[in-house]
Order: structure tokens, then sequence, then C-alpha cells
């Protein structure tokens, strides 16, 4: 049921005209929101770290915001294979490019680590479609497996080398990929193995991947966060930040968690920013993950 669903997204929204599918977008993401369900709540519950001041009806406004920005990159996201170059390079606008290409320019390889923030997968298509630039990444093994090739195969379409994050390879396969100068991109902010480096965001604790950090010390990569949030026309906006140095001193373990560190912050600084584009509809603290299923 779940894995036709989604066939039924990319098979009959890609085919709507876009208003239709903004507003059928909208008019589900309000629906989901008006029911209050455990998504709602706890995205509305990790809001309330990010915006620490706000109120019952700002943390409220935000989630009904949120619920829609993260609707959008469903919709957005089941007409991407049917978007044409031109429409996906108008589509987004990311301050601070230069950064990412003069990176690759210089041979080293690129690790672009993102949070859940508005569409990657858009910005994906706008990187391989829209500006030639291929790169790798991995996908979270997901059930059904049929769901698992479906996904792949879309972000395959859009021109992207997809590894699954699970069995073992993935880390290897990467590090080739950025000793011969290629860009790795990740979404990283959150810890899909339960062994990740613990970091302090929003002022608590919690676990981000290490394989951002780990992948530039092996292979001498540069290591650039970046953020992504939407404004209210048709086009996605974003930053690239400066890359993060590795430390001079120190264990691997040592380095790892500065450079973690360093990532989360500028994750923090994004999301504080753009609060709204952020779909953490998960636990994501450990004092959360803590207190049990939900």
């Amino acid at each position: 049921m779940t894995d036709a669903l989604y066939g039924l997204g990319w098979g009959t929204v890609k085919k709507l005209p876009e208003p239709v599918a903004t507003a059928l977008g909208r008019t589900i993401a309000d629906t989901v929101w008006k029911r209050r369900g455990p998504s709602v709540l706890r995205l509305e519950s990790n809001l309330a770290r990010v915006v620490p001041d706000a109120g019952p009806e700002r943390l409220a406004a935000l989630s009904k915001a949120g619920m829609r920005s993260y609707m959008r990159y469903w919709m957005e996201s089941f007409r991407l294979p049917a978007w044409s170059k031109e429409r996906v390079r108008a589509g987004v606008e990311i301050k601070d490019i230069d950064l990412l290409m003069d990176g690759l320019a210089s041979g080293r390889g690129v690790v672009l680590a993102l949070p859940h923030m508005a569409n990657w997968d858009l910005a994906g298509a706008w990187l391989t479609r829209g500006q030639g630039v291929p790169f790798t990444t991995v996908a979270e093994r997901l059930k059904p497996e049929t769901l698992y090739d479906r996904f792949v195969a879309y972000r395959e379409s859009l021109g992207m080398e997809v590894l699954p994050h699970t069995g073992g390879s993935a880390f290897g396969r990467l590090a080739r990929r950025l000793r011969s100068g290629g860009l790795v991109c990740l979404v990283a902010d959150r810890d899909l193995s339960s062994s990740g480096v613990e970091v302090d965001f929003f002022g608590d604790a919690t676990r981000m991947p290490a394989g951002p950090a780990l992948l530039a010390q092996q292979t001498g990569a540069l290591l650039m966060p970046a953020a992504l949030w939407f404004d209210d026309s048709t086009v996605m906006r974003g930053r690239v930040y400066p890359a993060i140095e590795v430390p001079e001193t120190g264990t691997r373990a040592e380095k790892t968690s500065v450079m973690t560190q360093a990532m989360a912050d500028a994750f923090a600084d994004g999301i504080a920013e753009h609060p709204e584009d952020w779909h953490m509809l998960q636990r994501l603290w450990l004092k959360d993950l803590e207190r049990g299923p939900e």
C-alpha cells in the first residue's frame, strides 16, 4: 500500500499543472496539521527547542508553516522528473555557490552536508541537471524494499549516484569519489546508526553522523555545510557555508568531534533563520530518544 501510494504520487502529481499541485499540497498539509497527529506534535516539539521564546500561538503557526513546507517538498519531488533543465535552473538560487565550485575546481573533492531543509532533491537536480555537476549520495534503506528501489530509481533519474546507507561498502566508495575530486552530498542532521558523534544542538545534546568529518579527514576533501529554504515564490534558496577545517592536533576521534560540532553549528544557523523549512518530524535530541516509543 505504501509503495502504491508513492507510485501514485509520482505517476499522477507530476501531470498536474503546477498551481493545482501547489494548492493540493497546501490542502493536504493543512488537513494533516489540523488533526494534530504524532508527526505534527513532534515537529512542534522540535521547533520549541529551535525557537525557545515562542509561545503556543507562535509554535502552532510555525508547525503549520512547517507542514506546508514539507508537503511542498513532496509535491515538487513528485513533479521533478517532468521538469525541464530550464525549470530546474530557474527554481533554485544558492548564495556563495562559488565556495562549492571553487572547492571542486581545486581537485580536492567536496563533502556537502545538509540538514533536512526545504527540498534537497531539487538542490541535487539543480546541481546535476542545472549545473552539470554529478555527485554521489547515500539513501536510507526503506521498507518495503520496493519503496527503497523506487526512491533510488527516482534519484538516479535526476543524475545522482545513490548508495545504500547500510551494507558496509558506502564509505569506501564515497572516499574513492572524493579522492578523484568528486562531490559527495549527505543529509547529515540525524544519526541513523545510533553511534554518531554527540554534539550540542540548540542548547541540548543530540548525535549527528561522523561520516562527513571522517571522509574529509581520510581523503583530504573539503567539508562544507549548507542550508536550504523556501520563499513565497516558486524559487528555493540556499547558502553554502565556508569549509570546516580539519584540526591540526588531536586524535582522530577528537578531530571528528570538533568538525561535527562545527557542522551542527552551521546547521543551527540555517535552521534558526528558517525554522519552518526544517522537516524534522522524528525525535532527535537524546532526552527525547530516551523516553521510549511515542
